[in-house]
């Protein structure tokens, strides 16, 4: 693959002509012997920006692409939260308490059932809580009719609700305290407490006369948000790779940021790779094509600052090594052993346009769409010809084991993805999403998975086990709901599962069961408190409409 020189801030690269794929591909050999000015063979008003960017940035360049929010924790001196916090606490006095620990720091705008613990007294800090999913309540079964209903229910009363989810709270790494919570978005500032009272009320009655007890009814201020022939893709090996984090971008693997060629402001994720058939001379000649460009606007600046952070320590880095090199000054016959190591040591630590990024085809494209027939869900797919998912980056191998496989007997056959890379294979069906036979570090039936997305990179997420349900306008004002699967993210720590532009992404299960298709979430503002899906057992039927000799390439 080979890329021009990168545009940044005019010609910077100067006559050296250094383009992506060297600093990509040869951090050392090529480049290094380089003629120029810059302990890095690089022009030195390039390496000047590099400097400047890094010190803008200090953070990892790994971390670059990180989600702003990911190491989110609520303020208590943020403006907008205190002021709408002092708003609804008038009429609903844990309205700042309740879900106090969420990514975008949910409000409560009412609760039926009992209080919640509130610590008191002057100095007391709010008990940070996380949401957690329910599998196993009597009502799971009946929830898809029954949820439909009570959406109905919300707009008899008009409430202005925005996606309905089930689920339970918890405080910080504890076993979950709360029963199913029918947890309720609103339009914020749309939703009355006298309203939300007889509201709560209503759908209460009704599932109590359906026969289900042992639940309670919250409703909180939440917006539902939808995220959007060239050179060969990098080949990624994270294991033989000295730089894979700066590779993957331009790699093929799970996880590829895209946009369309003509609108390429409009980014996502790609899902997964398909075969159409086996049949080697199939053409696809009659189907209508549209230019798919791997990065768009964001995905490419990203990617771009990512290496120009690391060029600016690495410069940086050096500087400090050839201060210890000239202190331990030249090799000797006969120095200590302990001298030689030290400076081997230090001897090894040293050494863009859109239409050439297009890497294939879309062949079809379904067109987006909610309540979907026959079971209700929000499609949004494309067909496009490994389905690996790096599941690096943000988390260590440790890690990722740790939180995957939090139990002694899951650790006893463990072992991590070679390189990183989980193999996407199978499909997980309704009822292994109901009724997991996993369980988690408290010992609760869970269902954990793992994406990687163009926003959030790599992050792991929790299974709701019953159905969410989201209401949207189509362009006509008329409305709309959907039946989704939600994700929480993991731990009130970890940040969102998932952001705006990780639209597409694939969501696996820790042995790479494919359950579905990141199609958006709900949250305030940009912060998403819960991810929604498209199951990938309901978007195989579809393709398999199009496409039924197709499978998953392997």
């Amino acid at each position: 693959m080979i890329l021009p020189p990168l545009p940044v801030q005019g010609d910077l690269w100067g006559s050296t002509n250094i383009n992506a794929t060297s600093l990509l591909s040869d951090p050392v050999g090529e480049i290094a012997n380089m003629p120029s000015g810059s302990h890095l063979g690089i022009d030195e008003v390039f390496l000047d920006s590099c400097i400047s960017t890094s010190i803008g940035y200090p953070i990892s360049p790994a971390s670059l692409t990180t989600y702003k929010f990911a190491g989110l924790s609520v303020d208590e001196d943020n403006e907008p939260v205190q002021s709408n916090a002092e708003r609804l606490s008038v009429f609903y006095a844990n309205a700042a308490y309740d879900f106090y620990g969420t990514p975008s720091g949910a409000l409560c705008v009412y609760k039926n059932g009992d209080a919640w613990p509130v610590r008191t007294g002057p100095e007391s800090q709010r008990i940070i809580r996380e949401a957690r999913g329910v599998h196993g309540h009597p009502m799971q079964t009946s929830w898809p009719e029954l949820g439909r209903r009570a959406c109905n229910l919300l707009d008899e009363k008009k409430v202005t609700w925005t996606s309905m989810d089930s689920l339970a709270f918890a405080e910080a790494g504890m076993p979950r305290f709360s029963p199913l919570l029918i947890w309720i978005g609103v339009e914020p500032k749309s939703l009355a407490y006298a309203l939300a009272n007889i509201a709560a009320e209503a759908v209460n009655y009704f599932l109590t006369q359906a026969g289900f007890s042992d639940f309670e009814i919250g409703f909180r201020e939440s917006v539902v948000t939808r995220a959007a022939a060239g050179p060969k893709m990098l080949p990624f090996d994270p294991f033989i790779d000295s730089i894979p984090e700066f590779r993957k971008p331009f790699t093929p693997t799970l996880g590829l940021y895209i946009a369309p060629f003509k609108t390429p402001q409009y980014e996502g994720t790609g899902v997964l790779y398909l075969r159409e058939s086996n049949e080697s001379n199939r053409t696809m000649s009659h189907y209508p094509r549209e230019h798919v460009i791997a990065l768009g606007y964001s995905g490419y600046t990203n990617a771009l600052k990512s290496m120009m952070v690391a060029i600016g320590d690495q410069h940086r880095s050096i500087k400090d090594w050839e201060a210890v090199l000239c202190r331990l000054g030249e090799p000797k016959e006969g120095e200590p052993a302990n001298i030689t190591n030290k400076r081997n040591e230090h001897l090894d630590l040293r050494w863009t346009v859109p239409d050439q990024r297009i890497i294939g085809e879309v062949f079809h494209v379904e067109p987006i769409g909610v309540n979907v027939a026959p079971h209700g869900d929000t499609v949004d797919w494309a067909a496009f010809k490994g389905n690996k998912v790096y599941v690096g980056g943000n988390l260590s191998s440790l890690d990722y084991g740790k939180t995957m496989f939090p139990r002694p007997e899951d650790q006893a056959d463990y072992e991590y993805p070679q390189d990183g890379l989980l193999q996407a294979s199978g499909v997980i069906t309704p009822d292994q999403i109901h009724n997991p036979t996993q369980l988690d570090a408290q010992g609760e039936q869970s269902l954990l998975v793992v994406k990687n997305g163009l926003t959030t990179g790599t992050t792991i997420g929790r299974v709701t086990g019953m159905d969410s349900f989201t209401c949207t306008f189509n362009e006509y004002g008329i409305k709309e709901t959907s039946m989704e699967i939600a994700v929480l993210p993991y731990g009130n720590v970890n940040g969102p599962f998932s952001a705006p532009g990780d639209s597409g992404a694939i969501v696996l299960d820790r042995n790479g069961g494919i359950l579905g298709m990141v199609n958006g979430g709900a949250g305030t503002d940009d912060r998403t408190d819960i991810t929604y899906l498209t199951p990938y057992w309901y978007l195989e039927a579809e393709i398999k409409k199009y496409f039924p000799d197709s499978f998953l390439y392997a």
